[in-house]
């Protein structure tokens, strides 16, 4: 992609926390920055990618089928440590090349998911690398101003994920292939992890402070207890070895319903005191 192009979709991306309309309307993107094999600067590139179950995600080095390997391949080959921007936190990650099966089952359920990568595929001579970037331990750098804001950004970034992961099932067919049941399955973990750092650590920390939140804590534990139930029988559908792909859309619709009502509900009661708290 040209170079402005390029930085038109970057300066949206961090303008709008990750969301972009256009060609890329709905795609999931995060922004790439590696380290310049030649010049040693700071290089920044909007690239697709693919979940893999939450420890890590899958980018292509596609190049839409080019000839020729695309440069931030380039560069992470010779400067594996990387600076990923997923719309709501900033982080750094170690990039490992793919190789053998590994690539190969990879690369198959990106194909399976979304033939264009068959196509860029077919393109071109070269095999395309897949590359796995694993987020290196750290406190990251999270957009947003407030905590409120904060909050906010998380919420959505879930919203639009089952939004995505429903259309994406209903335009599946009868079947489940392998990159969908990796999607669900990285959400469920996403929506765990959030509700057990909200439980074990923001909760408790407003309670002390805010005692008169005492019937809304006890509710927003409840509603985790039942959204997490909704979880289990999710990845209990996903686990089935026939998946159905109209039972799996019925279970993220249950979830997805409960969880919009949790979501708002935390929202409008946590928000105006998380605003008013300096971050």
């Amino acid at each position: 992609m040209p170079i402005d192009f390029n930085q038109q979709i970057i300066d949206e991306f961090r303008a709008n926390a990750g969301r972009v309309g256009g060609y890329f309307e709905g795609a999931r993107l995060l922004l790439l920055t590696t380290v310049g094999a030649r010049s040693g600067a700071p290089h920044t590139t909007p690239v697709a990618y693919l979940p893999d179950g939450g420890e890590r995600v899958l980018v292509i080095a596609s190049a839409a089928g080019a000839p020729k390997h695309p440069a931030w391949f380039h560069n992470l080959v010779a400067n594996p440590r990387v600076t990923v921007e997923d719309g709501v936190f900033t982080y750094e990650a170690r990039a490992v090349v793919l190789e053998g099966d590994e690539r190969d089952q990879a690369f198959a359920r990106a194909a399976e998911a979304d033939p264009g990568w068959a196509e860029y595929q077919a393109k071109t001579t070269r095999v395309l690398p897949v590359v796995a970037l694993h987020e290196i331990p750290g406190p990251p750098n999270m957009n947003g101003g407030s905590f409120g804001e904060r909050l906010k950004l998380i919420h959505d970034a879930f919203r639009r994920e089952l939004a995505l992961i429903r259309k994406e099932i209903a335009a599946s067919g009868p079947g489940l292939g392998a990159q969908l049941r990796v999607n669900c399955l990285t959400v469920c973990r996403g929506l765990h992890g959030h509700h057990t750092h909200e439980d074990t650590g923001m909760f408790p920390a407003l309670a002390g402070r805010h005692p008169e939140l005492a019937p809304v804590m006890e509710r927003l534990r409840q509603e985790h207890e039942k959204i997490a139930a909704l979880l289990e029988e999710l990845q209990k559908v996903l686990s089935a070895e026939n998946g159905d792909a109209r039972q799996v859309l019925s279970e993220v619709e249950r979830l997805t319903e409960e969880l919009e009502a949790h979501l708002t509900y935390e929202e409008e009661q946590l928000i105006p005191i998380l605003d008013a708290t300096a971050p």
